[in-house]
């Protein structure tokens, strides 16, 4: 027994059958259309092959414009035995049937993800786009910069200045908030893509989504699961990294991964640089990979994780952003440049006025840093911070010393090590050991 299909197409005009009422040959013609399954919520669209003859069409038959609305096929002997039907699923290929775009629905709060939004908002708008940015959800308005003004988040001041309609920008505090699910049930999204949200998705909106969520990951999972991957990886010293999509699940970072994107680390990128990079290749895969999302096709070639190999990234915290002299140049140079933005590195350093003998403690934020090559390094047991082409000179654990270019006083903008130390006046600097 053939498969039970309701098929329905919009704006089907076959020109081969105009005025004529009956037809002695087979007629092939290709429409678009999308597939319903009684069984599966949604649709699907496919491309289909079918011979029509005078036997099983001769009531079509019609004026000089012929639309076909609907039809249901119970049986499949009216197709040709060679080709009953013949369906292509290469999203990438099709234009949506009379409009009909697909719903995606974007979640990000900060910069780097407002720069994957405007990668979706302009290949949303290309004439050929199978979807739509349906809606944006984003963190609350909150207070930022030093003045604490109430502000948009990145995603969403951009979204407003692109011109995106202002109520279609959701921003719960929680994804759990039953007014937000009723409002984002309602649009009946069909996809979801993630870009450092800021938010934990419970099971009740993952269901919603008919093609699920997909995450942007700045890491190579299954390492670096969770809230800060970049800053992780940098502060390890990792030598590699990359970005993956995967499908999110309740377990975090634990989805199957659709496709990942290997990179090489400098030794001297911060943060926020990294993050940028990483996000822009996101965007580029996800674009790449969106064709295969909408069509299932992803879902099927999708890998497990191998949870044996992986490992986390916890949220940062300020207390970490203290710098102890004790540590390898390296390990202090890596930290600088994992916690660069926020929360930043700090350090204690005794400033020594040998004319009065006045000793005074001075904390400020490291910036820039490298790690030092020259031969001549100090001992550790040697306190004194020297200046040297540019750059103030730290000795620190393991017979090593750390090279800091810029650095920024309590409530001062960021200086160079040549400034600051013209700053001093001739004053000494020794390093405070934890």
């Amino acid at each position: 027994m053939s498969p039970s299909w309701f098929l329905q197409a919009q704006n089907f005009r076959p020109q081969e059958l105009k005025g004529n009422s009956s037809i002695s040959q087979p007629i092939s013609c290709f429409i678009q259309i999308p597939i319903k399954n009684k069984n599966r919520a949604g649709s699907s669209i496919h491309k289909i092959q079918i011979e029509f003859n005078s036997q099983k069409m001769h009531h079509l038959s019609t004026p000089s414009s012929l639309m076909l609305r609907r039809f249901c096929c119970l049986e499949t002997p009216s197709f040709s035995s060679s080709a009953a039907a013949v369906f292509s699923t290469s999203v990438a290929s099709l234009t949506p049937p009379s409009g009909r775009k697909k719903k995606l629905v974007f979640l990000g709060s900060p910069s780097v993800a407002a720069s994957v939004l405007e990668t979706l908002l302009d290949a949303s708008s290309a004439s050929n786009s199978i979807f739509e940015v349906a809606a944006i959800v984003t963190q609350p308005p909150s207070g930022r910069d030093r003045g604490r003004k109430v502000l948009p988040s990145p995603v969403a001041q951009h979204a407003l200045d692109r011109g995106f309609p202002a109520d279609l920008i959701f921003t719960p505090v929680k994804a759990s908030e039953e007014a937000f699910l009723s409002d984002f049930r309602a649009l009946e999204p069909e996809l979801c893509i993630t870009a450092a949200y800021g938010n934990i998705l419970p099971t009740k909106f993952l269901k919603i989504p008919s093609l699920g969520t997909v995450n942007i990951h700045p890491s190579l999972l299954p390492l670096y699961r969770g809230a800060a991957p970049v800053q992780r990886a940098l502060q390890d010293g990792a030598k590699k990294t990359g970005v993956s999509l995967a499908f999110t699940v309740r377990a975090l970072d634990a989805g199957p991964i659709i496709a990942r994107k290997e990179m090489e680390i400098d030794d001297n990128i911060k943060a926020p640089d990294l993050l940028d990079l990483l996000f822009a290749q996101g965007s580029k895969l996800l674009i790449h990979e969106l064709p295969s999302i909408f069509d299932g096709s992803a879902m099927t070639k999708a890998e497990a994780q191998d949870d044996s190999k992986a490992t986390l990234a916890p949220k940062i915290s300020q207390e970490e952003s203290w710098l102890s002299f004790d540590e390898e140049a390296s390990v202090l140079h890596n930290k600088v440049r994992a916690f660069a933005g926020w929360p930043g590195t700090r350090a204690r350093i005794l400033v020594i006025d040998e004319k009065s003998d006045k000793r005074s403690e001075l904390e400020l934020k490291v910036i820039t840093s490298r790690v030092y090559r020259g031969s001549d390094v100090q001992s550790s047991e040697d306190d004194e911070v020297t200046f040297r082409k540019g750059s103030l000179v730290i000795p620190c654990g393991q017979n090593t010393a750390l090279e800091i270019l810029e650095v920024q006083l309590p409530g001062k903008k960021v200086v160079n090590a040549a400034a600051f130390w013209n700053g001093l006046r001739g004053q000494k600097l020794k390093k405070l050991t934890s």
